[in-house]
């Protein structure tokens, strides 16, 4: 297939789904009763309606004729959801499929123009997808700050640290007893084990939260540019997304052009709702998050290992084995916190995956102990 006609299949293609995507706000737009969230879907309509006359265009302008359009399955059955009950129904699918082909115009280097406006529908989507109707002025201009509250996530990371480190090594010390190691030779493989997982999650989290930061920085100066270049389109992006969480069409251009004026707290408004970053932490200390690691998943891991200090044998592993599972139950309980599930079941349903693998690699370690003698 030559270049030209590789070109032209995906204007083909763009026009598709620009199209699909102009059907389906329609759609979503027809069946909505709020009149602030109608207005916003006929919006979205008209500007992928835009969209697809650029492409519709570039085709025309190639002597190609466009294919005649049919909305696709999934756009006929959002649709048909949407009036069934109600765009509230579906517009979290919507949501996720924009999000995730927001960037679907970053490589076409004849679509520049679209590429900031397609992530602009990607924010308003989930914008509309996750905040309640009825927001006032007030609360919008407040709500610039609202991905700062904690919304539980350091309890997750410390919870599964930890068990992360106590599993990992209560199987290797049971693997190495299994085989009949002594109890130095325990001891010594659990705290190697230890230091090894928890410098491994250490630098796993430095590298993440490193690389996160260096993304984050890389999109704010990407955003802060278009925001030079192309005030307007950023003003509209504004005015969309507070829409979306409830302002009325007037109001949302008003504080929009109102938060303009400080470009410094528009940066920061489209940073938080387009790109989902906090401008203030981009991901958070490296370094803390890597020592955070360190500790936790070394707590973890420390309960297998503790009795070996003291004592050996069956007696030992008994201790372990009756330690380790103290400390399932406790991140079990824990882990209710923040999975809705009841604290006892959660503690022992921790309690027997933990020993189910302790005991599959002490079965292991018996095995191959017997072999080696």
């Amino acid at each position: 297939m030559t270049a030209s006609a590789d070109r032209y299949q995906r204007y083909q293609s763009n026009l598709r789904d620009e199209l699909d995507g102009a059907a389906l706000y329609a759609a979503l737009a027809e069946a909505e009763t709020d009149p602030v969230r109608r207005d916003l879907f006929r919006q979205l309509a008209e500007a992928e309606t835009a969209h697809a006359q650029l492409w519709r265009g570039k085709l025309e302008a190639a002597g190609v004729k466009p294919e005649a359009f049919r909305p696709s399955f999934r756009t006929r059955a959002l649709a048909a959801l949407a009036k069934r009950f109600g765009p509230s129904f579906v517009l979290p699918s919507v949501a996720t499929a924009e999000f995730a082909d927001r960037d679907k115009y970053a490589g076409q280097a004849d679509a520049a123009s679209l590429s900031a406006e397609e992530r602009s529908h990607a924010a308003v989507l989930e914008a509309a997808a996750g905040k309640p109707r009825g927001m006032s002025g007030a609360a919008i201009a407040k709500g610039e700050r609202w991905h700062r509250g904690g919304s539980g996530n350091e309890l997750r990371a410390s919870v599964l640290g930890a068990n992360d480190g106590l599993v990992s090594n209560l199987c290797l010390v049971m693997g190495v007893a299994g085989a009949g190691a002594p109890a130095k030779t325990i001891l010594l493989t659990g705290l190697a084990g230890l230091i090894a997982g928890a410098v491994s999650m250490a630098l796993g989290e430095w590298l993440s939260v490193t690389n996160s930061r260096e993304f984050a920085q890389a999109q704010m100066a990407a955003e802060a540019a278009e925001l030079e270049e192309t005030p307007e389109a950023e003003r509209k992006e504004l005015a969309l997304i507070f829409q979306a969480k409830g302002l009325a069409r007037e109001d949302a251009q008003r504080v929009a052009t109102e938060l303009m004026r400080d470009k410094n707290a528009a940066l920061d408004t489209l940073m938080r709702e387009e790109l989902g970053i906090d401008p203030a932490e981009l991901g958070g200390n490296p370094w803390s998050a890597a020592g955070f690691s360190f500790v936790l998943f070394s707590a973890g891991a420390l309960f297998p290992v503790l009795p070996f200090f003291f004592t050996e044998g069956v007696a030992g592993m008994a201790w372990s084995g009756g330690l380790s599972a103290a400390a399932l139950a406790g991140i079990g309980v824990a882990t209710s916190l923040f999975s809705g599930r009841g604290p006892v079941y959660s503690a022992l349903r921790q309690v027997l995956i933990g020993v189910a693998a302790a005991g599959v690699t002490y079965g292991t370690g018996a095995l191959i102990g017997v072999s080696l003698a």
